[in-house]
């Protein structure tokens, strides 16, 4: 059985995605804090998807979202997880869905899985 974020097909370090944003690595860090950015630890270093760099910026809908399963109840590893699984009612992943620009129907699933 595959992880789910075995779908993600990029990764960046810190330091990349720094370049990527043009920040300082410090910055990037607090974005990941800030949940601006989301980061799982990947051979011992700090990894962050690719496409949620979109054009020199951390994705928009992803600070909120990742807001809303955490008040939901999710851990923060589970949040990062439930947006990399595949759900039925969304016909792929949140994260796809995001990307999409649909983030109200992912906040709105989101909220119904409050535990």
């Amino acid at each position: 059985m595959t992880e789910p974020l075995d779908q993600v097909s990029s990764w960046l370090t810190v330091a990349q995605a720094g370049e990527a944003l043009k920040l300082p690595p410090g910055k990037v860090k607090r974005l990941i804090e800030e949940h601006h950015l989301i980061a799982i630890r990947r051979s011992g270093e700090l990894c962050i998807p690719a496409e949620i760099i979109i054009d020199g910026e951390p994705l928009h809908s992803l600070r909120g979202t990742i807001s809303v399963l955490l008040d939901s109840g999710f851990s923060l590893e589970s949040a990062i997880n439930w947006l990399y699984t595949a759900e039925p009612s969304l016909r792929g992943t949140p994260m796809q869905s995001l990307l999409a620009g649909r983030k109200s129907e992912v906040r709105r699933l989101a909220q119904s899985l409050a535990l």
